[in-house]
């Protein structure tokens, strides 16, 4: 069997979630599914699938190896839809990624919508708090916060965010609000690792970039977890704009020390430099570009 068949036989087999689906799917008999994946796992030199008598599950490998996959398949059928003339009808398998925060914010219900008014497009949402190579990792497009290092991606600014400083009220009437960045020696911090690097803070004093080293009393992974904390009253914590603003309006936390946050930072919608851009790429940027940044607008309003 040819590689690209074993690959389409992969990518069956997660998708269906069992051998004899993905052959019904295929045409193909439980046998010849089966030698089809032995023959891809050791030609690859590692096992991509966990196989019991209940479920199949991807291994690390697999879970990589899948991204890639699914990336090849679908520039297999652009290249195809562009030789007999269909490049322009939006179509294939599209795979996306944001940080989990922004992701679940906004970027869910956007590619929701982008979906049901392109039915002939499927998409894989990857929500990560890292900076993803987009070609390593076999992403057609990703929503990206900061400096854009990687010159060998295209990218179209769609608006831009704060880091903020917040705590509950409660918080700030037993302990006071403090007033520069050194009183923060003497508060409660919940550190979202996301925005604190080495347990220190961006902060800007004299109109010039300084980090001040914190000791958090509290340090957590996921933005969303380290507001909550917040709201509960259990100390100060770094948030971007889009997810506190909802919690400012509605009086759950309070900024603190707006004097010293640091500038804003671009946001862009991204994707690989290529001579030949994929048609469902050009319509999901074109799609979300604009509806990223009205919402980004109305979650940062405060």
């Amino acid at each position: 069997m040819d590689r690209l068949r074993e690959l389409e036989v992969f990518v069956a087999v997660v998708d269906a979630g069992s051998f004899a689906s993905a052959g019904r799917k295929m045409n193909m008999s439980p046998p010849a599914v089966t030698r089809a994946m032995t023959s891809l796992e050791e030609r690859l030199g590692t096992r991509l699938l966990t196989r019991t008598t209940r479920r199949l599950s991807l291994t690390e490998a697999g879970q990589r190896f899948l991204l890639r996959a699914r990336r090849l398949l679908s520039e297999l059928e652009d290249a195809e839809q562009d030789v007999i003339g269909q490049s322009q009808t939006p179509s294939g398998h599209l795979t996306i990624t944001a940080s989990v925060t922004f992701g679940r914010l906004a970027l869910m219900r956007i590619t929701a919508d982008f979906l049901a008014a392109h039915p002939r497009i499927t998409a894989s949402l990857v929500l990560v708090d890292r900076v993803v190579d987009l070609v390593e990792e076999g992403i057609d497009v990703g929503v990206r916060i900061g400096r854009l290092p990687d010159s060998s991606i295209i990218a179209r600014r769609i608006g831009e965010v704060r880091r903020l400083l917040v705590a509950s009220p409660d918080y700030l009437a037993k302990r006071g609000t403090p007033e520069t960045p050194t009183d923060l020696k003497l508060h409660s911090v919940i550190g979202y690792t996301g925005l604190m690097a080495g347990r220190e803070l961006a902060l800007v004093q004299d109109e010039a970039s300084k980090t001040v080293a914190v000791q958090p009393s509290l340090e957590v992974n996921d933005a969303a977890a380290a507001l909550c904390a917040a709201e509960a009253g259990h100390g100060i914590t770094n948030a971007f704009c889009y997810l506190a603003g909802a919690s400012i309006r509605a009086g759950r936390v309070s900024p603190v020390l707006e004097a010293y946050w640091p500038a804003t930072s671009p946001v862009h919608i991204v994707y690989p430099d290529s001579r030949l851009l994929a048609a469902k790429v050009r319509a999901f940027v074109d799609w979300s570009a604009p509806r990223l940044a009205t919402e980004l607008l109305q979650l940062s309003e405060r």
